[in-house]
């Protein structure tokens, strides 16, 4: 490098530590009122944190607040929840047609006098599998256990019956049940297979009835079941009523047997025609109807 620029660097860089004087003098009486020292390198660094200061303020305004929609190209929250609407929209097209598919492929079937394809639960991915489900007693479930039992020690007071129990429980077999549809069974009650109830094709619209007086503890909708029901009846006896069009009562209600509650459907995604899935319980175990009910 020639003698002639480095000198020039030297030059340079000597200047930046040259010290320079501000100096503020009265316009008048040429008093001096303020004075400050400075050198260049010094002007440059102060200038150069203020420059990083508002660069890094702007950048984080944009970044963490209400202000980086106005950003060209950046989504707003409306946009947003759109995206997310479209996005469930989409897969629930897809999940009607993939059912308008089975359903015109099964319709097909019976044309061609061919069976259908009974699509069985889990077969879409869609129902979760219960056969690994472990349950384990915690310790919050055992003090409680254990500080009940201590209140009901010395409690000679006979306690109250339970709203879904009878002062005295039956034998399911002494039950009368009323025929919940009028149907033909397509579906028959089957624990290997998880099926723990049974299927009743109808005519369409005709009435779903509750088979024994209680009381409606769910009516609701879900994705697999659709349209279900469940009346909780005395000696601790549950029906349940599933792929209803519409359900007739709600949660809470009183019925008698033989009352209306829903109408026969095919609601939910565990269907494949108009049909009423039927269930009995007793004690949270299943029974099959078919041993109590003559259909």
């Amino acid at each position: 490098m020639p003698e002639s620029i480095q000198k020039k660097k030297r030059k340079f860089f000597h200047r930046l530590k040259h010290t320079y004087r501000l100096v503020f003098f009265n316009d008048i009486t040429f008093e001096e009122v303020w004075h400050v020292r400075f050198t260049l390198m010094n002007v440059l660094s102060i200038a150069g944190t203020i420059i990083m200061i508002v660069v890094g303020g702007s950048m984080a305004l944009v970044m963490f607040t209400p202000m980086r929609e106005l950003v060209p190209g950046y989504p707003t929250n409306a946009m947003r929840r759109q995206i997310v609407t479209n996005a469930m929209r989409l897969d629930s097209l897809e999940h009607e047609i993939h059912l308008r598919d089975r359903y015109l492929h099964a319709v097909n079937a019976i044309i061609d006098g061919r069976e259908p394809e009974i699509a069985e639960a889990g077969a879409d991915g869609n129902s979760a599998s219960y056969q690994n489900i472990t349950f384990t007693r915690s310790e919050q479930d055992s003090l409680l256990r254990k500080r009940v039992e201590e209140e009901e020690r010395f409690n000679f007071a006979p306690r109250q019956p339970s709203v879904f129990s009878s002062s005295e429980d039956i034998s399911i077999s002494k039950v009368h049940f009323f025929k919940p549809v009028e149907g033909i069974v397509s579906g028959k009650f089957n624990l290997n297979n998880n099926h723990f109830g049974i299927d009743l094709v109808a005519a369409p619209n005709e009435v779903v009835k509750s088979t024994l007086d209680g009381t409606v503890v769910m009516s609701a909708w879900t994705s697999e079941t659709g349209y279900i029901i469940e009346v909780q009846h005395t000696s601790n006896i549950l029906s349940v009523y599933k792929h209803n069009a519409s359900l007739l009562k709600k949660q809470g209600d009183r019925v008698k047997a033989g009352d209306a509650i829903a109408i026969v459907g095919n609601s939910g995604e565990l269907t494949t025609g108009p049909h009423l899935h039927f269930e009995v319980w007793q004690n949270g175990t299943p029974v099959n109807p078919e041993d109590y009910i003559a259909f």
